[in-house]
C-alpha cells in the first residue's frame, strides 16, 4: 500500500513514538511511507533524526506549528494538498490534534484516499475551559466527516469522542498503542549500574514518572505529597524523566522544601535511555490529568514495576487495578500518595504485581501487534471507499 502518515510535530513524546513505529513496521513490511510533518521544535527534544535515518521519506512543512497561526495553517494545509496529489495514497493517516484537522480536510481536497485519524489524547478534557473545549469538539466534528475510520488507543476515547457527537459508532475501531518490547526487557545497561550513576543505592526505593514537565501531567500533585511521603520513608527517592517549560519551577519549588537531595531530574534524555531509566525505579506513578493511553504506563509494567495513575482517559485500560498496579480516582490527591505509601512499604507486592503487569503489557502493547491490527484496519478501509460498505470494532 501507499501510505501517508502527517502529524504535527516530532518532539519527544507518546504520539510521536507510536507514529514513527508505524512508519517503521509498515516500511520494513514493504509498504511505500512517507511521513509528513513539521519541524521538531519544542524543549521536549526532538525525534526528527530518528525519521530521517528509517529509509521512507520524509516531508517537512515548516508552516506546521502546534498553535493556531491561520496564514502558516493555511500554507501547510495547501502544501499537503500538493504532496497527496503528487503520492496519490492509498491511505492517509494523520496523527494529534492540529494535522489531523488539516491533514484530514486536505485528504478529502486531494481525493482518492482512505483517511484514518489516530486519536492519541482528545483535545477536548475536563482539564480545559469551556470554550477552548467547545472550539475543539466543533473542528473534530468537521474533521470526523473526512475520515473512513477513526483509531483510538483506548476504548475510553471512542466513548468520550461519541457522546461529543463526533464521528458515527461504525467509524470508530481500537487499536493500542504498540511498542518495541526488548529494550524494556533486557536494558542496554543493567539497573544496578544505571542506578549507581543516578546515585542510588539498593535500600532506596525509587518512585519515578516518564513525562514532560508541562502543565496537566499531575506533577504538582506529586510534590504536593512529597514532604509526607519523604518524611515516612527516608530511603524514598523521587525519579523524574523528562524535561519541558517547568522544569525550573520545580526546582525552586523541590529547594524551598528542603527536598533537594530526593529528587533526581534528568532533564531531556534520548529515547533510548528510557528503558533503563525504566528499569532504575521501583514504582511509576502518572498522575497526568488528561492522556489517550500513556505510554509509561506498559513502559514501567515491561520494566517489571507496578504503576500508580489517575483514573482519566484510556489509563485503566492500560494495567490492571488490584494486579499490576492501582487506578486512582481522577485528581484525588490524597489517595494517589496513599497507594504510592503502599507500594513503598510492601516489597512483595512489588514483585507481585511487577511480574504480572510484565505478562500484561507483553500481551497488549507489543509493536507487531498494532503493525497487524492497522494493516487490518487500512485494507477494510480501502475496501469501504471501494464500495465494500463500513466495518467497525476492535482490531
Amino acid at each position: 500500500m501507499r501510505i501517508v502518515h502527517i502529524i504535527t510535530r516530532l518532539i519527544v513524546g507518546g504520539a510521536q513514538e507510536n507514529t514513527l513505529l508505524s512508519c517503521e513496521g509498515q516500511h520494513a513490511r514493504g509498504h511505500d511511507v512517507t511521513l509528513i510533518t513539521g519541524p521538531g521544535l519544542g524543549p521536549e527534544g526532538s525525534l526528527m533524526d530518528r525519521a530521517r535515518q528509517a529509509g521512507y521519506r520524509l516531508e517537512i512543512i515548516d508552516d506546521m506549528r502546534r498553535a493556531v497561526l491561520p496564514l502558516r495553517d493555511w500554507r501547510a494545509y495547501r502544501r499537503m494538498i500538493a504532496i497527496l496529489r503528487e503520492l496519490k495514497p492509498d491511505i492517509v493517516h494523520t496523527h494529534s490534534s492540529k494535522a489531523g484537522i488539516l491533514g484530514r480536510r486536505a485528504a478529502a481536497k486531494a481525493g482518492g484516499s482512505a483517511v484514518i485519524h489516530t486519536i492519541h489524547g482528545l483535545s477536548f478534557t475536563a482539564s480545559s475551559s469551556r470554550i477552548v473545549n467547545s472550539a475543539y469538539k466543533f473542528l473534530e466534528r468537521r474533521a470526523a466527516r473526512h475520515s473512513t475510520r477513526i483509531v483510538c488507543v483506548a476504548d475510553a476515547m471512542r466513548e468520550q469522542s461519541l457522546s461529543a457527537r463526533i464521528g458515527r459508532p461504525t467509524q470508530y475501531v481500537t487499536v493500542y498503542s504498540g511498542m518495541d518490547t526488548g529494550p524494556f526487557l533486557n536494558p542496554p545497561h543493567p539497573r544496578e549500574e544505571v542506578r549507581r550513576q543516578l546515585g542510588l543505592n539498593d535500600q532506596h526505593v525509587v518512585v519515578g514518572t516518564i513525562a514532560r514537565l508541562f502543565y496537566l501531567k499531575g506533577h504538582d500533585d506529586l510534590l504536593e505529597g512529597a514532604p509526607e511521603l519523604c518524611s515516612r520513608f527516608p530511603n524514598l527517592r523521587f525519579l523524574w524523566v523528562g524535561d519541558g517549560l517547568l522544569r525550573a519551577e520545580f526546582e525552586q519549588r523541590i529547594a524551598k522544601m528542603g527536598l533537594t537531595d530526593r529528587f533526581i531530574l534528568t532533564g531531556l534524555v534520548p529515547p533510548p535511555r528510557i528503558p533503563e531509566l525504566a528499569a532504575a525505579m521501583d514504582i511509576l506513578v502518572h498522575p497526568s490529568r488528561r492522556e489517550g493511553l500513556a505510554r509509561a504506563l506498559p513502559q514501567a509494567q515491561l520494566a517489571g514495576h507496578p504503576v500508580v495513575a489517575y483514573d482519566v482517559d484510556g489509563n485503566r485500560e492500560g494495567f490492571i487495578h488490584g494486579e499490576t498496579g492501582y487506578l486512582v480516582k481522577a485528581f484525588d490527591q490524597r489517595e494517589l500518595c496513599r497507594r504510592v505509601a503502599v507500594l513503598i512499604e510492601q516489597e512483595a507486592t512489588r514483585s507481585i504485581m511487577g511480574r504480572a503487569g510484565r505478562e500484561f503489557a507483553l500481551r497488549r502493547f507489543g509493536q507487531e501487534t498494532m503493525i497487524d491490527a492497522l494493516d487490518a484496519v487500512y485494507r477494510q478501509a480501502i475496501e469501504e471507499i471501494r464500495g465494500a460498505g463500513p466495518a467497525g470494532g476492535e482490531a
